[in-house]
């Protein structure tokens, strides 16, 4: 299930008393706020308040929220040493209701429990960092991000061989150990392999619009260097939302993303 879909899901689903448990939780570890596990504090603060608000009104949800309760705590700690910047989660038992996000993005912490998921700031969030392919072209490769809300769901780099004429696709790093080094310029080839390497860039191009079909990519972003990014670009049959002349070819993910979403 795509995220758009999931949220679908999310604002079709309704109970007839209050039955969703909603948790957006800060955990990024750059935060000032969030030094030594701070998130552990909030998390366990935040379900206490709603549960002794159920407890004071001798309310009947108070059962419906203790499994909510205790599923979201199981399924943040058994995930504690691996969280990014936040998590989002909505939970409830009847009927079931289970969507959990571990986002690369800033978070606001906050605890709900409605009729309903409390989806805003989620919808927010996709709007901001859509469904997205994000394609690097240089001289040496092509890598190629799949990214949504923030979090890299792939990282592919499919390797220019002049001997060989191919793509031969890797999973971020090549044989060696090492990520491709993006190449030198264009200017620095002979015609014959300029050619070659355009003609892959247009191979490329209709294999990313089959990706952006299977992938439900809303969007496609192009960055590298001048040359590469414009002709890569030009190849393309549908227009990308984005290009960007700066090789990032060899950028962590997150350097990428804030290229290309927050700047």
């Amino acid at each position: 299930m795509t995220v758009n879909e999931e949220l679908q899901t999310l604002k079709d689903y309704h109970c007839e008393n209050r039955c969703v448990l909603s948790v957006y939780l800060n955990t990024n570890p750059a935060d000032p706020d969030q030094q030594k596990g701070a998130w552990k504090i909030h998390l366990k603060s935040g379900l206490k308040r709603l549960e002794e608000y159920l407890e004071a009104s001798n309310d009947k949800e108070l059962a419906a929220f203790k499994k909510a309760k205790a599923r979201v705590t199981e399924e943040i700690e058994k995930n504690q040493n691996d969280l990014k910047k936040g998590v989002i989660l909505f939970a409830a038992d009847d009927p079931d209701l289970w969507s959990v996000h571990y986002v690369q993005i800033a978070v606001k912490t906050s605890f709900h429990w409605e009729d309903h998921p409390v989806i805003e700031e989620l919808q927010y969030m996709l709007k901001a960092y859509p469904n997205s392919g994000i394609i690097m072209p240089s001289i040496g490769n092509v890598r190629i991000l799949d990214t949504a809300m923030g979090y890299v769901a792939d990282d592919l780099v499919y390797y220019f061989d002049s001997g060989l004429d191919v793509w031969r696709e890797q999973k971020g790093m090549n044989p060696s150990g090492n990520r491709g080094t993006g190449g030198s310029h264009v200017d620095d080839l002979d015609q014959r392999l300029k050619e070659n390497l355009e003609r892959f860039y247009k191979s490329m191009a209709s294999d990313i619009d089959k990706m952006k079909k299977d992938r439900h990519w809303d969007e496609i972003h192009v960055i590298g260097e001048a040359e590469s990014s414009q002709s890569f670009a030009s190849a393309m049959n549908q227009k990308p939302k984005s290009v960007t002349h700066k090789n990032l070819n060899n950028s962590t993910p997150d350097k990428v993303l804030h290229e290309v979403f927050e700047k």
